[in-house]
């Protein structure tokens, strides 16, 4: 039985992945500082097989009460720093005094890295950590306090605690905007404009948080390695999107995030690729296609086969699918070569602007040479598949073993 530890389960994506992960057969350590929703949410979880999942009521923002996990928690597979707030008080930056931004920075970067110290000699070995930013760290917003920099700041933390422990998994989640309480409350507040907020997404809706549960669940488990050190920007393209138009509304609805998935791998030897699939998808599935041509491409002749295997794939599905392509690692040598790779990269982004309006998607990841395509089947069975139809416009760099980026 694998044990992860949730903080802020008690609501939006923090409920939603504890359903998740406890209808998988996970025992749970959930914790929260709202004792009534918590205990509500404990009682309509199925109970794993061979322990009881363990209900934990801290403030994140109290020192004493984080350190206080160590005591009664069980060894852990996974973390989950989820709990975070937002300002929703409209005041500028420069009115703010600093006891207004000080709750936000404790609970949002200071609180992950207490929980991490406080529950290391609980972790097993290989255990995944996994902090959930924002795309806020990614891009400024104003008039949201210090949220954004805060949630930068967990990016950045995220980043160099992936470096200091090399042999687990860490990584970020980088949620867009996804109808949780939080986002909600913002709306009713007059904050947050949805009909704007769409306007800068290429896929044209906002997330469910049953999305980025599905998320957290494959960053919490062992397939997640090859992303170790990574952001994981799941936000239906709007952290690639620079454009002045704005995207209408989507028009169709997500297909169920557990529908079978067909996977065409074209470009290359299929063979190593193809297993990553093992369900039939002989009744309705959801179409996918891996194209490995880009992978022995160099110089000008990556962006060539780039743009020929999104070719193909526009030819062949009009809504509603995924390619996922392979491109080799970025390589230093001469300096006049250094912008293909930056090139590929941006083509992947636009193509996924292009898309989105018919919930097309489209990603990539580098790869080393000697990278072994098994290791990277939960990866592509992830990122292909349905349960990632709110990653789009990504390229995510793939290490080895012990390797941080």
């Amino acid at each position: 039985m694998q044990t992860v530890l949730i903080t802020g389960a008690a609501s939006g994506i923090g409920r939603d992945a504890a359903r998740l992960f406890a209808t998988a057969g996970w025992q749970c350590v959930l914790v929260d500082h709202n004792e009534q929703a918590l205990y509500a949410l404990g009682r309509t979880l199925p109970s794993p097989a061979c322990a009881a999942h363990v209900l934990r009521t801290v403030d994140l923002t109290d020192a004493q009460q984080v350190a206080s996990l160590r005591d009664g928690t069980p060894a852990l597979d996974a973390i989950l720093n989820n709990a975070g707030m937002s300002d929703a008080s409209n005041t500028p930056l420069a009115e703010q005094a600093p006891a207004q931004m000080a709750r936000l920075l404790a609970l949002n970067l200071a609180a992950p890295a207490a929980v991490v110290d406080a529950c290391t000699p609980l972790l097993k070995p290989g255990a995944r950590i996994v902090n959930v930013a924002s795309g806020a760290g990614l891009h400024a917003i104003p008039w949201r306090g210090a949220y954004s920099p805060s949630k930068a700041g967990l990016i950045a933390q995220t980043r160099a605690l992936a470096a200091a422990r090399p042999e687990g998994c860490v990584t970020v989640l980088a949620p867009g905007f996804v109808r949780t309480e939080l986002v909600d409350g913002l709306i009713q507040a007059g904050r947050i404009k949805p009909e704007n907020a769409v306007g800068k997404i290429p896929l044209g809706r906002m997330a469910l948080p049953s999305e980025m549960a599905q998320a957290l669940f494959f960053l919490a488990s062992p397939g997640a390695a090859p992303l170790h050190g990574q952001v994981l920007a799941f936000n239906g393209g709007s952290s690639v999107f620079g454009g002045s138009q704005r995207f209408e509304p989507a028009t169709l609805e997500p297909l169920p995030l557990d529908l079978p998935m067909r996977l065409e791998v074209c470009g290359g030897d299929a063979e190593p690729w193809q297993a990553a699939v093992t369900e039939s998808a002989a009744g309705p599935h959801y179409d996918a296609c891996l194209d490995l041509s880009p992978l022995s491409c160099e110089g000008p002749g990556l962006l060539q086969a780039l743009h020929a295997a999104a070719t193909r794939f526009h030819a062949r599905h009009a809504q509603q699918a995924s390619l996922t392509v392979l491109l080799p690692r970025t390589r230093h040598g001469r300096w006049q070569d250094a912008g293909d790779g930056a090139a590929a990269r941006m083509l992947v982004s636009t193509l996924a602007c292009e898309w989105g309006s018919r919930a097309l998607r489209i990603n990539a990841l580098e790869v080393p040479e000697d990278l072994d395509p098994q290791s990277l089947h939960p990866l592509l069975r992830f990122v292909c598949g349905p349960a990632a139809q709110y990653l789009t416009g990504q390229t995510l760099v793939c290490t080895a073993q012990g390797e941080a980026r």
